[in-house]
């Protein structure tokens, strides 16, 4: 009895295909390559008509009067009051928002209360706010006419006040996905083998959350040293006292010194930029410190 065989479709279809020969190997990635060129450069694009470009033009106008007028600008009693005033406040905020942040996000996220949802959301009401409604709001609760009798009006404190509520958010949201993926069952362990309730907050927990704190200090410290809006009232620019270097800026503006608050604005970048480079740094060894540890 003869058997029959027979062919399999797979081995014969590249026969049957004719010219149709497998892609190279190399194909699929440059296809790839090409798209992410493109979206790269579309990026690039968007991101230097929106920020530096404008970061550019600064620069330039700030430099137009040559170093000895920046020099003079940027070193001027009233400039150096109003970086005093801005960095010493802003500071002060920045530690608080490390504190209460901290606080509200392990309270959003470790218990359950009434009115959880309500709260979860009023922490994203500064980001949705006009910050001069802010400054508004901050007068009528704080100013001369207090329905609750406490004056900040043209105080330190006043300004300290606007600029946590704006900038408070930036702690709460930046720390609140971590806490939520913090594996509940190594404290659990921890608590198991005696260890007290700071000591495993201390050892376990604070060290997962220390990244999401700094880059949340970050952001409110590099928000509140360029703040504006909130604190034109209720601080009242007070030389020396309340006036940040926002309002001298403006108050250079309005004496078209626009070299001069183009100056300042360049020292206030220079920060921002500074601050967030670092934290971005120590964050970028923390994690390979981790997964070298890993």
């Amino acid at each position: 009895m003869t058997a029959t065989l027979t062919p399999d479709p797979e081995a014969i279809r590249p026969e049957l295909d004719g010219d149709a020969a497998p892609a190279p190997p190399g194909a699929r990635r440059v296809r790839g390559s090409g798209a992410t060129s493109l979206r790269l450069g579309v990026a690039m694009v968007w991101l230097s008509v929106i920020v530096l470009l404008p970061l550019a033009a600064i620069a330039w106008q700030a430099a137009g009067g040559g170093w000895q007028a920046f020099w003079l600008a940027v070193t001027s009693h009233a400039a150096v009051e109003s970086f005093r005033v801005t960095l010493v406040i802003s500071s002060a905020v920045t530690v608080l928002n490390l504190v209460f942040g901290l606080v509200i996000a392990w309270v959003l996220v470790r218990d359950d209360f009434v009115g959880k949802r309500l709260v979860d959301a009023i922490i994203d009401l500064p980001f949705a706010l006009p910050t001069i409604v802010t400054s508004l709001v901050m007068l009528a609760l704080y100013g001369k006419s207090s329905p609750v009798h406490i004056h900040l009006q043209h105080t330190p404190r006043g300004v300290a006040m606007a600029l946590a509520f704006v900038t408070l958010p930036y702690v709460v949201r930046a720390v609140q996905p971590v806490l939520l993926a913090l594996d509940r069952e190594v404290e659990e362990a921890a608590a198991a083998l005696g260890a007290t309730g700071p000591k495993v907050f201390t050892s376990i927990v604070l060290p997962s959350l220390l990244p999401a704190l700094l880059s949340g200090a970050g952001m409110s410290f590099s928000r509140a040293i360029g703040e504006f809006g909130s604190v034109v009232t209720i601080g009242g620019a007070v030389p020396g006292k309340t006036e940040v270097s926002s309002q001298w800026i403006r108050a250079l503006i309005e004496n078209d010194d626009r070299t001069g608050a183009c100056a300042i604005s360049i020292v206030l970048l220079s920060i921002c930029f500074l601050v967030l480079f670092i934290l971005r740094v120590a964050g970028g060894r923390r994690a390979k410190r981790e997964e070298k540890a890993a």
